[in-house]
């Protein structure tokens, strides 16, 4: 079992250059991959989001890949050419208006497109198949951290489903006596009242036993015996089960509802309120499933 919520990163030399890739995913409802890379890398973006889509299942996943000049200086270029026409457009300016005074530095001082920061050579070709590397390396701790935090998951999830088994055997128990008691409440209130006309038996005992038959959760309690042995053998799957999971746990839920109308049982009701209090945070964490 996997979280969708996780971190990797991956970095390398290459010639000059210093490349990096990080992943980073939350959960989401399906597959949304985003990658930011620089230009030169564009025309790969596909390949990568293959990579990704092999990896990973389901969630949003961001994945960054950097490009930095290896020394970690940030190198600059003066556009020399741009500052002369500058200074003489100034001494031009100067000559026109008869002003005194020197054309110095201070004049250019703030005119931030004489500069013009100096990238390192880019053979994006070569540095790709780096960039692929880093991104499965990256890939590989993201999923290292995954399956750490499903572990945490599946622990807590698989606790909760035992809490859900108790919950249904103490069901079971109570709801054996509640067909008897019913029948009997029954007959005595009908007797009762009709204590001084005749009555018929048979048609008293048909009644009662289809009243009774009504309360009766045998079958969903079966079902509900049944999904919960289903969702106990998702959470041993290695695969993406967090759907799956989901799914379960709307028939559990489902079952719940049934028996809690039909039963008319406190004691059964307040069962019912645990165990869906138990389905409820089983699908919170499973929101978090790959």
């Amino acid at each position: 079992m996997k979280s969708m919520t996780g971190f990797g990163a991956a970095q390398s030399r290459a010639g000059e250059v210093l490349l990096s890739v990080e992943v980073r995913s939350v959960n989401q409802r399906h597959l949304d991959v985003k990658i930011s890379a620089p230009r030169e890398f564009g025309r790969w973006e596909q390949d990568l989001r293959r990579v990704v889509s092999a990896a990973i299942g389901r969630g949003r996943v961001e994945v960054f890949v950097n490009r930095t000049a290896a020394s970690g200086k940030r190198s600059v270029a003066l556009q020399k050419d741009l500052a002369r026409d500058y200074v003489e457009a100034w001494r031009d300016l100067q000559r026109e208006l008869g002003l005194g005074g020197e054309v110095d530095l201070a004049l250019l001082q703030g005119r931030n497109e004489l500069w013009q920061r100096a990238e390192p050579a880019t053979d994006a070709a070569v540095e790709i198949k780096v960039v692929t590397e880093l991104l499965e390396r990256a890939l590989a701790t993201h999923a290292r951290a995954r399956t750490r935090e499903g572990a945490h998951l599946k622990r807590d999830m698989e606790s909760r489903a035992k809490t859900l088994k108790a919950l249904v055997k103490a069901i079971r128990k109570r709801a054996r006596g509640i067909a008897p008691q019913l029948r009997e409440r029954l007959e005595k209130r009908i007797g009762d009242l009709l204590a001084r006309d005749q009555i018929d038996p048979a048609r008293l005992a048909q009644e009662t036993a289809i009243l009774a038959d009504r309360v009766d959760v045998t079958e969903e309690l079966v079902r509900l015996d049944s999904h919960l042995d289903g969702l106990r053998e998702l959470l041993q799957d290695d695969g993406s089960v967090g759907k799956r999971v989901d799914f379960v746990l709307q028939e559990i839920n489902r079952e719940l509802n049934t028996i809690g109308s039909k039963a008319g049982d406190l004691e059964v009701t307040n069962h019912i309120l645990d165990g869906k209090a138990e389905v409820e945070k089983i699908r919170e964490q499973v929101q978090n499933v790959e």
